[in-house]
C-alpha cells in the first residue's frame, strides 16, 4: 500500500526534504499532490534515517508545505518502450509532444539502466556510413563505438548532428534494420524545431526517435533526457535486433545541470565547480553503448559537446575523451574560411577506425589511402606555414605541390556542405583524385598494386 506524507519540512528548489518516511529507497519515483489537485514528480536523491531528500522534476512554485501530499511510488523513473516509438517526438521525461497518441508500452524500463558488462561485450568491427567524408574516410565510425564531437560556442554542430542523423546507415543485409535515437539536451525552441522539421523534410523521421529537452525546462529533466534516449536505444537494439545510432547534443548542458543540482545539495565541488563524480556519471551513460555477445543489435553513440572557451582541457571534454574511443574536433579557423562541416582533421581521431575498414567492409585500399591523406595534409599545412613566413621562393616545387594539396583537400574533401551525402566509394575516389596532385614518388604509404588500380590519369 502506498502511503501519503504531509511532512514536507523544507524546499530549496529543486530539492525538497520530507521527514518521518518509511521504507524509502534511493532513486525511487515521487509524486507531490498540490492542494489544487495538480501533480509534480521527483525522485529520491538521498535517504538519511527517516528523512528523504527529493529532487523535483518541475518547478517548486505552488507547493504548500503543510497541505501538499507526498507519495513514494516504490519504483524508479521508468520509460514505456515499444517499436511504435519510431517516428515520434518526446519531451525530456518521455511524454509525447508531437500531437500523437500515447505509446502503448510493451514494457516499462528503469531509465538508469546499467553499463554493459565488459565480459559480455562484443568487439566493434563493422562500418557505419555517415555520408561525411572526414568521418567515413579518415575517422571511421564503427558499430558499437562511442565517438564524440568536440565543438565550440557558435560552431555549426547542430547542422552536423542533423546531417549525420539523416544520412547515417549500415551497409549490406542489415541496411533496413537501422534506427536513430536523437536526444536534444537543453536546447532552444528554435533548435528543437530545426531538428524536427529537418528530419520530417528528408523522411528521416520514420526511423528516428527524438527526445527534446528545452533550455527553459527544469535542470533536473535535463539529467533524465539522455537516459531516456539510451533506454529507448537499448530496447530497439537488444530486443528488436536493430542497429541504433544515439546522438546526444549538448553534453555540456547536461553537465551544467548536474553541477546546478550538486550545488543545491551543498556537495563539495571538484574541478571548475563540477561534482567530483562527473567522470563516473558520464561513464554510466557512455558505457551503455556497444555490442553484446550473442545479440545481433548494436548501439553506437555520438555525444556532441561545446567546449567552454574552446578549451580541450575543460573537465567535460577531458573526461569524455577518457571514456570514449576518439573524438571529432570542429575548427573555428576552418569555419571562418567557409568550410562546412569544419572538421579539424589532424587532431581528430577514431581509435577503432582500423577495425571497420578494408576489404568486405569498405574497400581494400581504404587504410593505405587514409594514411597517405593524413601524411600529405600534415606536410601540406607545414609547408603553407613556411610559405607565409619565408615566402614562396624558399619552397621547392614538391613543397609547393604539398601546399596546393592542403588547399584542395580543405576545399574539396573537408568542405562538402550539409546536403551532400557521399558514399564511401565516392569518398575514397575523391581521396585518390586529390593524391594525384602529388608526384607518384611521394605516395610512399600506398602499396604499388593499389596505385596501379586506383590512381587516376597517371602513367606509373
Amino acid at each position: 500500500m502506498i502511503k501519503e506524507y504531509r511532512t514536507i519540512q523544507e524546499i530549496v528548489s529543486p530539492l525538497m526534504m520530507v521527514k518521518m518516511v518509511e521504507n524509502v529507497t534511493y532513486d525511487e519515483l515521487v509524486e507531490v499532490e498540490l492542494p489544487d489537485g495538480g501533480i509534480r514528480r521527483g525522485k529520491v536523491l538521498e535517504v538519511n534515517g527517516d528523512t528523504a531528500v527529493v529532487q523535483l522534476f518541475e518547478s517548486a512554485a505552488g507547493i504548500n508545505l503543510a497541505q501538499s501530499k507526498v507519495r513514494f511510488l516504490g519504483h524508479p523513473l521508468q520509460l514505456g518502450v515499444s517499436g511504435d516509438m519510431l517516428g515520434r517526438v518526446f519531451n525530456g521525461m518521455g511524454r509525447p509532444i508531437d500531437g500523437g497518441p500515447e505509446i502503448l508500452a510493451e514494457e516499462y524500463r528503469d531509465i538508469n539502466g546499467l553499463p554493459m558488462n565488459p565480459a559480455g561485450r562484443d568487439y566493434p568491427n563493422e562500418f557505419i556510413q555517415t555520408g561525411v567524408s572526414t568521418i567515413d574516410g579518415l575517422n571511421t565510425l564503427v558499430r558499437g563505438q562511442k565517438l564524440p564531437i568536440f565543438s565550440g560556442s557558435g560552431l555549426p554542430h547542430a547542422n552536423l548532428a542533423a546531417q549525420i542523423a539523416r544520412q547515417a546507415r549500415v551497409l549490406g543485409d542489415d541496411a533496413g534494420n537501422f534506427a536513430v535515437v536523437f536526444a536534444a539536451i537543453g536546447i532552444t525552441f528554435e533548435e528543437s524545431e530545426f531538428f524536427v522539421q529537418e528530419f520530417k523534410r528528408t523522411g528521416a523521421m520514420d526511423r528516428t526517435v527524438l527526445f527534446s529537452n528545452l533550455a527553459n525546462d527544469p535542470a533536473v529533466e535535463r539529467i533524465s533526457t539522455p537516459r531516456m534516449a539510451l533506454t529507448a536505444a537499448e530496447y530497439l537494439a537488444f530486443e528488436k535486433d536493430m542497429h541504433v545510432l544515439v546522438i546526444l547534443t549538448d553534453i555540456t548542458n547536461y553537465a551544467e545541470a548536474l553541477r546546478e543540482v550538486s550545488a543545491a545539495k551543498k556537495e563539495v565541488p571538484g574541478r571548475r565547480g563540477f561534482p567530483g563524480y562527473l567522470y563516473t556519471d558520464l561513464a554510466t551513460m557512455y558505457e551503455r553503448a556497444g555490442r553484446q555477445m550473442g545479440k545481433p543489435g548494436s548501439i553506437t553513440m555520438i555525444p556532441i559537446l561545446t567546449m567552454p572557451e574552446d578549451d580541450k582541457t575543460h573537465p567535460i571534454p577531458d573526461l569524455t575523451g577518457y571514456i570514449t574511443e576518439g573524438q571529432i574536433i570542429l575548427s573555428r579557423a576552418l569555419y571562418r574560411q567557409g568550410v562546412h562541416p569544419p572538421v579539424d582533421v589532424l587532431p581528430s581521431l577514431s581509435r577503432l577506425k582500423d577495425k571497420g575498414i578494408g576489404k568486405g567492409k569498405t574497400r581494400e585500399d581504404h587504410a593505405d589511402t587514409m594514411n597517405q591523406l593524413f601524411a600529405a595534409y600534415s606536410t601540406g599545412k607545414d609547408n603553407r606555414e613556411l610559405m607565409s613566413i619565408l615566402g614562396e621562393a624558399a619552397l621547392t616545387p614538391t613543397d609547393l605541390l604539398y601546399a596546393k594539396f592542403a588547399d584542395e583537400f580543405e576545399r574539396q574533401y573537408v568542405n562538402q556542405g550539409y546536403e551532400e551525402n557521399r558514399s564511401i566509394e565516392e569518398t575514397l575516389d575523391l581521396g585518390w583524385k586529390l593524391l594525384s596532385i602529388l608526384p607518384t614518388s611521394e605516395l610512399k604509404r600506398i602499396r604499388q598494386e593499389y596505385l596501379e588500380r586506383y590512381l587516376p590519369h597517371r602513367e606509373l
